[in-house]
């Protein structure tokens, strides 16, 4: 079945799935999903943390395809520029969230062990909360986090396809595509991003804490060089 007269409906799939895939790579994605991430030992949690950012993203993004291809609503610049500031907010955000974690949540002793004629060191951390009771919280705040990229990106990906595709049926078979590839693949980054946090978890306390800052201070700067170039453009 033709849906467009250039592109079928396995065309419109398999191009919504590759350029989902390539979204789920962007720089503001990574950060945000990286400060969470950070509080995860466990690769598959952090795998969950992706996928639920993945749900979230394309809700929005799909919620907003519906009112802009079936009501012809557009979308402004002001209010793109808006919505790439709330990311920017919302980065500073998980940045500044990571960093008082980070400090607070426990503290590292150093304690000193005899065995038999030699002393040894040993370096570890107590955490104050050893796990949280409830995964709720960090699940509705994966989810809320890829909404709001939703909305900031679905300007971008209105302009794109609205061109190309004449159904709207098309145009939202194409959307729903889009966030099942960039649901894939942000699963797969949170895989690979939680992998250095689950290695050095319990053995490399401060090469541990030295990453989880390093998430944090990328997110809260990437989120200040976001809003300050949006403004301009505001």
């Amino acid at each position: 079945m033709e849906l467009t007269p250039g592109l079928s409906t396995l065309s419109v799939l398999l191009i919504g799935f590759a350029l989902g895939l390539r979204h789920a790579i962007d720089a503001d994605h990574l950060a945000a999903v990286s400060t969470i991430v950070s509080e995860k030992k466990s690769l598959l949690t952090a795998s969950w943390v992706g996928g639920l950012w993945g749900i979230g993203h394309t809700l929005s993004l799909f919620v907003v395809g519906v009112i802009v291809i079936l009501l012809r609503v557009q979308i402004s610049e002001t209010a793109e520029a808006r919505l790439e500031a709330a990311v920017g907010i919302m980065l500073i955000g998980l940045g500044l969230n990571a960093l008082r974690k980070l400090f607070s949540n426990g503290t590292v002793h150093v304690h000193t062990h005899q065995h038999g004629e030699r002393e040894h060191v040993h370096i570890h951390r107590h955490d104050e909360q050893k796990r949280d009771p409830s995964h709720h919280r960090y699940s509705v705040r994966s989810v809320m986090v890829g909404m709001i990229h939703g909305l900031a990106g679905s300007a971008a990906l209105m302009l794109l396809i609205l061109p190309a595709i004449d159904s709207p049926v098309a145009a939202l078979v194409y959307i729903l595509a889009f966030g099942i590839g960039s649901t894939g693949g942000m699963v797969a980054m949170s895989f690979i991003v939680g992998l250095p946090f689950h290695l050095t978890a319990d053995r490399f306390t401060f090469m541990n804490k030295g990453i989880s800052l390093a998430a944090a201070v990328f997110s809260l700067f990437l989120g200040t060089y976001i809003v300050f170039t949006t403004l301009v453009r505001v």
